[in-house]
């Protein structure tokens, strides 16, 4: 299994997960395989009343089932056994996602046996969710707050990393006692499907988790089903902003992990060799296809032409092929509209100027939707591929002359995902990193997160924060509880 996975030629189906059970639907899709363009698994295209069954199921299994009985001690333990299932078939589900959105298999199994301690780390978070004793200017009230969960929680995640992305919403969401309706991208909708499975078995009470597979529009209903109490999506700005605006119609809550345009940065006094590989993580792997891809690489001059030379030598032996080999270092973009998407930027960056140094076109010898690793120099930070969110395997290279420009350039975006800085003066590495305006920012690395570690963005990358103690905050409510000490009569037209 370490080596070479085996492929499937037989189409999988699979049912909607709904109220603790499979529900079978009169209309299907087909995901297709990246690595050879062909369907491998066949999925429900669901109906808006599959949404409104699934929304009832979650509404009940939080207001009248016993998941909203249930102590928080009690919440953390079933959280725990899902965890152990999940680590018993990571392989299993990192097959399943690398078929379907072609991410390397190594990767996808690296992330499936990561997800279980998103899952132990809140399942002990579950019953420690406290509020507080306030102090009263009354002698007669004492008064405390409670954390109390949201409710239910509508999750839309994207195609990059749909198990990964989707845990980040569902352990803080389970630890705080939320129930669960996930709309997966069309693209990727398997793993979020067989996670119904593991829920099942891990004994979580029906209508805990439900999972509504279908088009774009199916996303829609879900944002402005009255039922919802909360939207947590991840994917693109522009449609972060969409949902955003659909949830205020019922003033449902929002927490959006979108997209980004992040700079990597490199100083002159930096170890070449090092960001070389730091800058090649940051943009091929997962082709790319991330939102915190460190896409704009911004260089000292004094350094530029060195660096280049070698990230170029360097990505000239990316091996691309089947995202089930081992040997295999990038593997192809998810689908044929990014696909398409991809290779327009690479074309648009060339009219405006852009110098292409290496890549630049589909790869000739596979199939599939493979997009060569792409490298653009002569990149200035007005170009449209220095804006915009490629979502792909392109680098663009731009130079600075000093920290001030450095700094400058890095925070011209719209977007404030993440960021990176490469030095080995640390005084300097604390203060450009205090200066950027990102969620994240990494010193002497690129591409690392944790279960442990808020993650989010500024600007227009978002709105809350997923991961560590402040992600549970984003699934709960506070309420303040004031209560009479002395039982006597009140003024009833004299506050307090």
């Amino acid at each position: 299994m370490d080596q070479k996975v085996s492929e499937s030629h037989t189409l999988q189906h699979y049912d909607l997960y709904i109220d603790g059970r499979d529900v079978p639907c009169d209309r299907t899709m087909e995901s297709l395989n990246p690595y050879n363009g062909q369907p491998w698994a066949v999925v429900p295209d669901a109906r808006e009343e599959h949404m409104d069954a699934a929304v009832a199921a979650a509404r009940r299994a939080f207001d009248e089932g016993p998941w909203g009985r249930m102590t928080a001690t009690q919440r953390g333990a079933l959280m725990r056994k899902l965890a152990d299932i999940i680590a018993r078939d990571a392989e299993e589900l990192a097959q399943i996602e690398c078929r379907d959105n072609g991410k390397l298999y190594r990767e996808m199994l690296g992330q499936w046996r990561y997800i279980p301690e998103y899952f132990y780390y809140f399942a002990g978070m579950a019953d420690k969710l406290q509020g507080d004793v306030v102090p009263s200017d009354r002698t007669n009230f004492f008064i405390y707050t409670r954390r109390e969960p949201v409710g239910v929680v509508g999750a839309i995640t994207p195609w990059n990393s749909p198990g990964l992305l989707l845990t980040f919403k569902l352990a803080p969401g389970l630890a705080a006692g939320c129930t669960f309706v996930v709309k997966p991208s069309e693209h990727t909708p398997v793993s979020t499907l067989e996670l119904g499975k593991r829920f099942k078995e891990a004994g979580f009470p029906d209508g805990v988790y439900n999972v509504v597979t279908g088009q774009g529009a199916l996303g829609a209903a879900l944002v402005r089903h009255p039922g919802i109490d909360k939207i947590a999506f991840t994917g693109a700005t522009d449609t972060g902003k969409k949902i955003a605006a659909s949830a205020a119609s019922n003033l449902t809550r929002v927490s959006l992990e979108l997209g980004g345009k992040s700079p990597n940065i490199v100083f002159d006094d930096a170890d070449l060799d090092v960001a070389a590989n730091g800058a090649i993580a940051g943009i091929f792997g997962a082709t790319g296809q991330t939102c915190m891809a460190g896409s704009r690489l911004l260089v000292q001059e004094s350094v530029h032409d060195a660096l280049l030379d070698r990230i170029v030598e360097r990505t000239k032996q990316i091996r691309l092929g089947n995202p089930m080999d081992a040997e295999t270092e990038m593997g192809p973009v998810a689908n044929e509209p990014q696909f398409r998407k991809v290779l327009d930027y690479i074309e648009i960056a060339r009219s405006e100027g852009g110098t292409l140094c290496y890549g630049g076109q589909r790869d000739p010898d596979l199939g599939g939707f493979f997009v060569q690793p792409t490298i653009l120099s002569n990149i200035t930070n007005d170009m449209r591929i220095a804006r915009e969110e490629v979502f792909g395997p392109v680098l663009s290279v731009i130079k600075f002359r000093d920290e001030e420009e450095a700094v400058r350039i890095a925070n011209d975006t719209r977007f404030g995902l993440a960021a990176a800085v490469w030095t080995k003066n640390i005084h300097r590495a604390h203060r450009v990193a205090h200066r950027l305006r990102a969620g994240t920012v990494w010193i002497n690395a690129y591409r690392v997160v944790s279960f442990l570690t808020p993650f989010g963005g500024y600007k227009e990358s978002g709105l809350g924060r997923e991961n560590g103690a402040d992600a549970i905050r984003e699934y709960t409510e506070t309420k303040s509880v004031y209560v009479e000490l002395t039982g006597e009569p009140r003024d009833p037209f004299k506050l307090g």
